[in-house]
């Protein structure tokens, strides 16, 4: 047995330590404490807070991910195109995680409120160092073994910790930021809501492999799908026809459902991209991982680019007006939210860290294919390797749609009754109806998907065949 498990090493086929995959996992656990906190509080933050008005926020959340579009393929050539001495891929965990953790501090700062320019500086390098660890850190998982089932593990327990952290970020930031801000009412009503949505993935992420098994890849995607639909609608009717804070239990229960759904769906597809990734070497003989992470980086940024522009200029043309402090549920204390997120960017950074210190590239390219890679290698690849195109649109909805909802969730528990009624129905939209709208375009889209489990392992065998005659 154990001259069979070194036999399929050499192949590239490494099985992993519990420890190796918790370590991996760790990554996401700490991008989430950092980019979640912006994703879901950063509008409401500028809006709210810092004195922007929504409509310029909006703007500005587009110019960040049009930046982002064009910085990701750089982002994904240069790591290709390079091998630093603490990893080709994990070194961008420590060298990009100091500096993001600084600027993500920096972007809860009231300092030069309501300066737009300060907003921009800092938002845009936030992102920026975002994709400086992205980009490689998802190359990571496609690096660390070809082992088809390997992967599925590795990837339900990255998204089983990017799921703590989104619990951490959604039910914790309310509470901890209350708490600093001395506030005599902790808002658990908020907390709860906002936790729901990833509370479900304890639940049903470590289920993942063996509900694959049972009904097929895209079958679990059409299921869980649809009981994410299935959720909004409920949530949607609860609050139309019914007393918000006398249904507050079915309104939980809606949130729960729909979050169940999405949390499958959205966390299996980023099984997906090992697959393409070995499609692409199957075809061309090169394992580009960086570039096509490099490709789904901008897939999702621009799905987050739809999904960030979205709400703010919603709320804008809605007539949104910020709370006041005392009809506020979330407090309005600057430096509340400042000490809030200086706490979980310093433990995201610890998090990288460790995820740095527990992986190491066995799969990559030789030296010979990375002094060959190219910017153009992406848009070669974009167009000769159809499923990479398929996941493109996948992301790019399913991105769109969790960038929407999440930002919008803050502002439904806030103050929803406070707000004019076509106030009131804009953010139901953005809560509901939206995001409605792209996972049904998305059920569409991953009907297209033709790499199933087999052939994945058939494309291995050939590559590794290939592998032996060279």
């Amino acid at each position: 047995m154990a001259t069979e498990n070194l036999i399929q090493e050499a192949k590239g086929f490494y099985k992993l330590s519990w420890l190796q995959r918790v370590g991996f996992g760790s990554g996401d656990l700490a991008q989430n404490l950092i980019y979640q906190t912006v994703s879901m509080y950063l509008l409401f933050f500028y809006t709210d807070i810092y004195g922007l008005d929504a409509g310029a926020a909006a703007t500005m959340f587009l110019v960040v991910r049009l930046v982002d579009v064009l910085w990701d393929p750089l982002v994904g050539a240069f790591v290709d195109k390079h091998n630093p001495t603490l990893g080709k891929y994990r070194a961008y965990l420590v060298l990009g995680g100091i500096p993001l953790t600084a600027l993500a501090i920096l972007c809860f700062w009231n300092g030069f409120a309501p300066s737009l320019i300060y907003a921009y500086i800092t938002y845009v390098g936030m992102s920026m160092l975002y994709t400086l660890i992205n980009v490689p850190y998802g190359a990571l998982n496609s690096s660390l073994t070809r082992d088809t089932n390997e992967i599925t593990i590795l990837t339900s327990v990255r998204m089983f910790m990017a799921n703590c952290g989104g619990l951490a970020v959604s039910a914790g930031i309310p509470i901890l930021v209350a708490i600093i801000a001395g506030a005599k009412d902790l808002p658990f009503e908020m907390a709860l809501f906002m936790g729901l949505g990833s509370l479900p993935s304890f639940i049903f992420m470590p289920l993942v492999p063996a509900i694959k098994r049972k009904v097929g890849k895209k079958n679990m995607f059409f299921i869980f799908l649809s009981v994410a639909i299935l959720g909004m609608a409920m949530l949607y009717c609860i609050t139309k026809f019914l007393d918000m804070q006398q249904n507050m239990t079915l309104i939980y229960i809606a949130q729960f459902i729909k979050s169940t759904g999405v949390i499958v769906a959205t966390g299996y597809m980023w099984a997906l991209i090992p697959e393409v990734i070995s499609y692409g070497e199957f075809t061309t003989g090169k394992r580009i991982s960086g570039i096509v992470n490099a490709l789904t980086g901008i897939f999702f940024k621009a799905g987050m680019a739809l999904g960030g522009v979205v709400p703010g200029y919603v709320l804008y043309y809605t007539g949104y007006k910020a709370a006041a402090e005392e009809a506020s549920t979330l407090p309005t204390d600057s430096s509340a939210w400042f000490y809030t997120m200086l706490i979980y960017a310093l433990i995201g950074l610890a998090l990288l860290i460790f995820c740095f210190s527990q992986c190491k590239e066995r799969v990559v390219m030789d030296a010979s294919e990375t002094e060959n890679v190219k910017v153009s290698d992406l848009w070669v690849e974009f167009v000769r390797n159809r499923p990479l195109r398929i996941i493109a649109l996948f992301f790019i909805t399913a991105f769109a749609m969790m960038s929407v909802g999440n930002a919008a969730g803050a502002y439904y528990m806030n103050d929803l009754q406070a707000q004019t009624p076509l106030a009131q129905e804009g953010i139901l939209w953005l809560v509901c109806v939206i995001p409605a709208i792209l996972l049904i375009i998305a059920m569409f889209i991953i009907s297209k998907y033709e790499l199933s489990d087999e052939k994945i392992d058939e494309i291995n065998k050939a590559i590794e065949a290939r592998s032996n005659k060279e």
